[in-house]
């Protein structure tokens, strides 16, 4: 009971967000949420719990504005070197072991990575991130660390536990 009161608010909530606020799509956001909650409530796994607020909260209000200037810094970095008349470039593929557990939280995590322009995330395999940077710096998994995931890793450590 508890899956399917979880995904039918998800789902009712994703319905309402996208459709709008009339009375209409309130029953239709209700119906077609009851039908997909019990169709899926079987194979989706994830249910709200005491902290689950919490864990919104920290990612709207710590994680979203990290996320953004992390974003405006990297694209004026791409954006600097594209302007440049010799493009000033070392890239390279780098290893990075993630301390995220879940899927869910490296899912988050390697998209991040990959949104930010000049980094794309590969591949991810036992625990490690295999990333494309455009300019790599540092010589080791650590220094890597510490310029790509780790201002991310620390916020998403807390939200997806």
């Amino acid at each position: 009971m508890k899956r399917f009161l979880s995904v039918f608010l998800v789902t009712y909530a994703i319905w309402i967000t996208l459709t709008g606020f009339t009375s209409e799509e309130f029953l239709v956001g209700a119906i077609v949420a009851f039908t997909v909650s019990f169709a899926t409530k079987d194979y989706l796994k994830f249910s709200f719990d005491a902290g689950f607020i919490v864990k919104v909260l920290k990612f709207v209000f710590l994680y979203t504005p990290l996320f953004v200037y992390k974003m405006i810094i990297s694209n004026l970095d791409v954006a600097i070197r594209v302007i440049q008349p010799v493009i000033p470039l070392n890239p390279g593929f780098v290893k990075i072991k993630s301390d995220l557990k879940g899927d869910f939280g490296n899912l988050a995590l390697l998209n991040s990575i990959t949104l930010t322009p000049g980094t794309l995330s590969i591949d991810y395999e036992d625990g490690y991130m295999y990333i494309h940077w455009i300019d790599v710096k540092g010589s080791s998994e650590e220094e890597y660390k510490k310029e790509i995931s780790q201002p991310f890793e620390k916020i998403l450590g807390g939200i997806f536990k």
